[in-house]
This record gives C-alpha cells, structure tokens and sequence, in this order.
C-alpha cells in the first residue's frame, strides 16, 4: 500500500506544479530523461550496487532553426563503503551552445546511501560551477549601433552552482526529487549585462509492470520540471522485451501542448543504446524536430568475484 501512496502523492505535486504561468528555463532537457538519471537527480549516485554508470549523450534540438540549440552531456558514478554506511560519488560534464550564447557545467556529487526495507533511498549534495558564454562576432549590427547595454565582443562569466535532491530505487519503483541553482547564480557579460538563472525542481517517477509472459515488461514513467513559473511535464510508456543478455525497448512520450517523443533502445551484455525523436505538437511543430541519442555504460566493480567481471545493466534503475 505504502507504494501506492508515493505514487499518488507524486501525481498530486505534478497537479499542483501545473498550475505555473509560461517562462522559459535555464536547464536544457533531454528527451530519454530515465536514461541519464544522473543529470537531474543527485541522490542517484551509487544506486547501484558494485557497479559504475558512464553516461553520454548528445542532443539536436528544434533541427531546421539557424543556430538551434546542440547540448552534450557525460557523467559517471559509482557506489563505495566507508566505515560501514553506503555511500555514492559522481561528476557530470554538460555544454551547451543555443544561439550566441554557450552554456557549460561542470559538478561533483555525494549521496549518502541507506536501505529502507526492499528499496534504498539516496540523499544527495552537488557542487558544480557554472559558465556561462556570449559571442556576437556572428551579428552585424551595423555602424550606427549605439546599445551600450549589447556587448560588442565576446563575454564569459563563471559563478558557484549548487544543488540537493532525494532518490528512492524499489524493485518494482522508483520516485526522486532534486533541486539546482539553488544559489540563484547571477552571471555577468562585461560591465553592463548580467544573466541571473533561477532555482529548478525536479519530479520523476517511474513504475515496473511485469506481464504474465516473463519475457515482457512495461514501464510507465513521468518527469515534471518546474521553476515555479514555466513548468513543464513528460508522462512516458515503455515496453520491454529481454532475452538472455540483451533488451529492447520502444516507448512514447507525451508532453501536453508542448510535443511526442518516439524512443527505442537496446541493452547488450551492459551497453545500452538509446534514440529518441521529439515531435512538436506546437505551431513551429512543422518546421522543427530534435534528435536525442543515448549511450550507458554499467562496469561490475567487484574485482574480487572468482569469475571475469559480468557487465549487466539495471533496467528499473
């Protein structure tokens, strides 16, 4: 009953976050969020026992727009003992460039791991610094351009990037929670331009539905990601088909007045490789689409097993 509960408790705060008003955010997204779980949540570090994650992946966004958006992230975590409590460490590399603007983060992160009865909940801390890059050298704004206020040559500013968040792994569940920016950096281009990013939340959850033939799984999943005035959420169905060593997915997800996202993926002895196409369900929906591809890594760290190491991947997690 209790999942239950997590479960509809989760449904009521994406209700209440959907009440927002429209800005745009800071924070880039990509589109197979439950594939690079270490990007948004923290306390995702070390969820998996004896086995470091390496992520990569890299998005095309709104193709057909000059200067859209290309966005890379790289990350990797791994779970470690320290006078006999769990605990998980991660870094995670993201770049962006949209536009003039280049935008890039580079953090650390702890969890403190603990069991709680068949699952594992992970309280996390991320230290990172944010940069944040502006190059007009493209533009022509002519002889007479008098804005004092528009640099005219190539900015940067750097600033301290905080973030917390809450991860709880189940067998058949998973529910997290994180918050970034939560400094509120305020970054400067020159003298006279500054950029201040606001704080960003977190919410996803995820559900594993075994069928009567062992071979099949579904899982549904939502992710809702809210500044308190532009939110927006991804609600997601996937199937899954295994088979010795290797699994298959396909799946869909449905962002409301905003786009469709076709995804598949396949799992081989620990690599997993996943493609995703977001369809705009708005009006630049006939001019644009982003491409989102996945690559994960999952390297069995215990060194000490009599056999050669197995690489395995953790579907639900």
């Amino acid at each position: 009953m209790k999942r239950y509960c997590i479960l509809k408790c989760l449904i009521l705060i994406c209700l209440l976050f959907c009440v927002a008003e429209g800005r745009a955010q800071f924070d880039a997204r990509f589109s197979q969020y439950w594939a690079v779980k270490g990007y948004y949540h923290p306390g995702w570090a070390g969820q998996t026992d004896n086995k470091m994650n390496i992520y990569g992946s890299y998005g095309m966004q709104l193709m057909g727009f000059t200067h859209a958006p290309r966005v890379m992230y790289f990350g990797a975590d791994m779970p470690f003992s320290l006078f006999n409590k769990q605990h998980g460490v991660g870094v995670g590399f993201f770049n962006e460039a949209i536009g003039l603007f280049r935008n890039q983060r580079f953090w650390g992160q702890y969890a403190y791991q603990m069991k709680i009865r068949k699952g594992k909940l992970g309280i996390g801390l991320q230290v990172g610094m944010l940069t944040v890059a502006f190059d007009p050298s493209d533009i022509n704004l002519g002889d007479e351009t008098d804005d004092d206020a528009f640099p005219t040559t190539s900015e940067s500013g750097t600033s301290v990037d905080l973030g917390v968040g809450a991860y709880y792994s189940h067998p058949k569940f998973y529910a997290a929670f994180s918050a970034h920016h939560l400094t509120a950096p305020r970054i400067s281009l020159g003298e006279k331009s500054q950029i201040k990013i606001h704080p960003i939340f977190y919410l996803t959850g995820g559900y594993n539905i075994q069928t009567r033939n062992p071979l099949i799984s579904i899982q549904p999943s939502i992710q809702l990601q809210s500044d308190f005035t532009s939110t927006r959420l991804d609600v997601t169905g996937q199937l899954f088909y295994s088979y010795r060593s290797k699994v298959l997915s396909g799946g869909l997800t449905y962002s409301p007045d905003t786009s469709v996202t076709f995804n598949i993926g396949l799992t081989v002895q620990g690599v997993t490789l996943g493609y995703a196409y977001e369809c705009f369900t708005s009006k630049i929906g006939a001019a644009s689409g982003s491409h989102d591809l996945v690559v994960r890594y999952a390297l069995d760290l215990n060194v000490f097993k009599k056999n050669r190491n197995l690489h395995k991947s953790v579907r639900i997690l």
